[in-house]
């Protein structure tokens, strides 16, 4: 089943509110560290995966983070790409609680290296999400 996108909207502007609403300030860290060694891929990044796939009807953003976070951790080697949609899930919705089943079901179709790892990614993150919901404003 083909599913088009309604708008008329550019594929990079979709993409850059795409990716500010889902991953906010991380997601243009990430842009912005390509900006001097691959700026086409920045614009790749945000044109296909936001612009294009995370914007797609079929999915709410919580099962979209739901799989990002699954299929990152089964990698076990995307540790940096893993903290990004970590904090993403957190960002659209998923509580912690959620992200660490995701993370024990791994073990499963993974394998406990994987999951393991991927629970110390996601203690890292939370840790920096409970500091950054106690900074000042």
């Amino acid at each position: 089943m083909t599913q088009t996108q309604p708008s008329l909207e550019s594929r990079y502007a979709r993409g850059q509110r795409a990716l500010a609403k889902i991953d906010g300030q991380a997601g243009a860290q990430v842009v912005a560290s390509l900006a001097d060694i691959a700026p086409d891929f920045a614009r790749y990044l945000i044109e296909f995966p936001f612009g294009d796939i995370y914007c797609r009807p079929g999915l709410d953003l919580r099962s979209r983070e739901i799989a990002s976070i699954a299929a990152l951790a089964a990698l076990g080697n995307a540790a940096p790409q893993l903290k990004v949609h970590i904090a993403a899930g957190l960002n659209v919705g998923l509580t912690r609680d959620e992200i660490i089943e995701i993370l024990i079901q791994m073990s499963v179709y993974a394998g406990f290296p994987a999951a393991l790892n991927g629970l110390f990614v996601a203690r890292e993150v939370f840790a920096t999400h409970a500091a950054n919901d106690h900074a000042p404003e």
